[in-house]
């Protein structure tokens, strides 16, 4: 797994390529663009990176890095593209997102944390705005087709509408998935599973992280 310097600048080194073509970037756009102080951080994550099968330094080459797999461990084709397979033969344009831990889908657990790692994920489903994934714990979801150890998608705003799906947190502590409902002068947060019942809150309690926009289920 890489730590979250590495992954930062083997996604900048893949960005730059895919937009520059073969032409890596210097140890200075390199150091400015994950903000280290010095080009001696930068070396050591190029050689860490180098270490782990990610990236190739290109003898007798100046500022020849090739990029030979993803932070997924995908392997690298240098198009704008990175192609993966989803169940199917037909290869798919992927993203990384940070998976941000888990989540509860039934009594509230604790609140995000920083990525602890990321998964790949059809482009076709972040169009739009900042996106992150988080796997799902527990029931109280499931008659909306959620279920426990699914992965969601979730796009990161800070409002929503009555009836979407959203990732609330509450009191700043505890993070939960449920249906927003907008009452007057409070806030529902209804679950889909009769065994659940739909908790209260004032407004000021809840504040919106995100709204479901995709599911990703392994068999």
């Amino acid at each position: 797994m890489l730590t979250g310097k590495q992954h930062q600048l083997l996604s900048f080194l893949i960005e730059h390529q895919q937009v520059n073509g073969d032409i890596s970037p210097s140890f200075d756009e390199m150091k400015e663009a994950i903000g280290l102080a010095s080009k001696s951080g930068v070396h050591r994550l190029v050689s860490a990176l180098e270490e782990r099968g990610y990236i190739r330094k290109l003898a007798n080459r100046a500022r020849a890095i090739e990029v030979i797999r993803t932070p997924s461990g995908i392997p690298y084709h240098p198009s704008n593209v990175v192609s993966a397979d989803f169940g199917g033969n037909s290869q798919s344009a992927v993203v990384e997102l940070p998976l941000l831990g888990r989540i509860a889908a039934g009594t509230p657990i604790e609140a995000l944390s920083d990525p602890s790692s990321y998964t790949a994920v059809p482009q076709n489903m972040v169009s739009g705005g900042e996106h992150f994934a988080l796997e799902i714990v527990g029931d109280s979801m499931i008659e909306a087709g959620i279920y426990d150890g699914d992965t969601v998608i979730i796009h990161r705003t800070e409002s929503a509408n009555s009836g979407d799906i959203i990732v609330a947190l509450i009191d700043d502590s505890e993070a939960t998935l449920k249906t927003l409902r907008k009452e007057a002068g409070r806030i529902g947060l209804e679950p889909a599973n009769p065994n659940y019942e739909t908790r209260y809150f004032q407004s000021n309690q809840v504040r919106i992280q995100g709204r479901l926009t995709g599911l990703i289920r392994r068999y």
